[in-house]
């Protein structure tokens, strides 16, 4: 890559799942230290498309930066270096395996608990990150391709049940998940026929919208920039609004067998909806707003049917610790699905008073 510095050291950074990375120290003082990373390209198998998707996203945010009169664009984009050969590649691939390297924010943390205060600086920050990006005039590639297609991961929910390669499908309790599932099938999928009537639009989303995945000064007051840019990429806004809710408005972990535990939080549901629709109510139709409650019931329905199909299909996808785990998953996920129904209320009320 084009460095001017000397690299001091190389030493492994933070505890990321599917990417490989380091902190590379430089001697100089007035250069900054780099974060080198070997892209997973069974995850991403289309590293030139990932990084193609992360230059126009990085360089639109840098050029709205600037005509807003930022002056600090280090710590506010990421900035990815050219290779040695080539200007205009952001990754090198060497022995099979695809690197790329970006600037080191300095003087920034992130956050791993999820509290009201946290879920709405999260909340403003993606809703800002899709606002800076709903203007974006080249259309992106999907790089996880139907990441977050309820109509598809129904079908191969409905393939693994015909195929039952795990010999699970008669189980009591698949079949109980089957058949709740299976009736809220039609209610789920209406995002799908929406975009096909052209009435739903699909934008640019972050697709993995965790508290983790944002950069906050050091004292926490500031949200400097959401990182983690991999699975940027054309969806429906409900992908990065949804998907936050899942997790962070859950209060048990997605694999808790005791389901007594599970509730949905309204204080961090409250605090992400507010943060969200300050950043983004501008740029948002009246059709996506009112549909953002769907999008709260959507991803704990999808998750279920995920890890539902996993489980079929003999526990291919995720990890598991027993037998039974990617099951568990699922019906987790499914109780989640009934205490936001039961939130629905409460939910809609919310939501509507944010807009008057």
């Amino acid at each position: 890559f084009a460095v001017s510095a000397t690299v001091s050291t190389i030493r492994p950074l933070g505890s990321g799942l599917i990417n490989d990375t380091y902190l590379v120290v430089t001697e100089e003082k007035d250069q900054p230290d780099y974060v080198l990373q070997r892209i997973n390209h069974e995850v991403f198998p289309d590293v030139d498309m990932v990084m193609r998707n992360i230059a126009i996203v990085t360089r639109h945010i840098r050029e709205r930066l600037i005509a807003q009169g930022e002056t600090d664009l280090r710590h506010h984009v990421l900035e990815f270096l050219p290779t040695v050969e080539d200007a205009n590649r952001l990754y090198a691939e060497v022995d099979g395996h695809y690197w790329r390297l970006m600037v080191f924010i300095d003087h920034a943390v992130t956050k791993q608990e999820v509290n009201p205060e946290s879920a709405h600086a999260a909340g403003q920050s993606f809703g800002h990150f899709q606002a800076m990006l709903a203007d974006v005039p080249c259309q992106l590639g999907e790089t996880i391709k139907d990441f977050h297609n309820m109509e598809f991961r129904i079908e191969q929910l409905k393939q693994a049940c015909v195929e039952d390669r795990a010999g699970r499908f008669d189980e009591p309790a698949v079949q109980e998940l089957l058949e709740q599932l299976g009736k809220r099938a039609e209610a789920m999928t209406e995002a799908e026929r929406l975009g096909r009537e052209g009435k739903l639009p699909k934008r640019v989303c972050h697709c993995d919208t965790k508290v983790n995945n944002m950069l906050f000064s050091e004292d926490g007051s500031e949200v400097l920039c959401v990182i983690d840019l991999d699975t940027v990429m054309p969806s429906f806004i409900f992908s990065d609004y949804g998907d936050f809710l899942r997790t962070a408005a859950s209060t048990a972990a997605e694999d808790e067998p005791d389901f007594s535990k599970i509730q949905f939080r309204q204080d961090v549901f409250q605090a992400f909806t507010k943060g969200y629709l300050a950043s983004a109510r501008s740029f948002l139709t009246p059709l996506e707003i009112q549909m953002l409650p769907y999008a709260v019931v959507l991803f704990p329905y999808m998750q279920s049917v995920r890890f539902l199909w996993d489980y079929l299909n003999g526990d291919g996808y995720w990890k598991v610790q027993y037998p039974t785990h990617n099951l568990v998953r699922a019906q987790n996920q499914f109780e989640l699905v009934k205490r936001v129904e039961e939130a629905m209320p409460a939910i809609k009320a919310f939501i509507n008073s944010q807009l008057n």
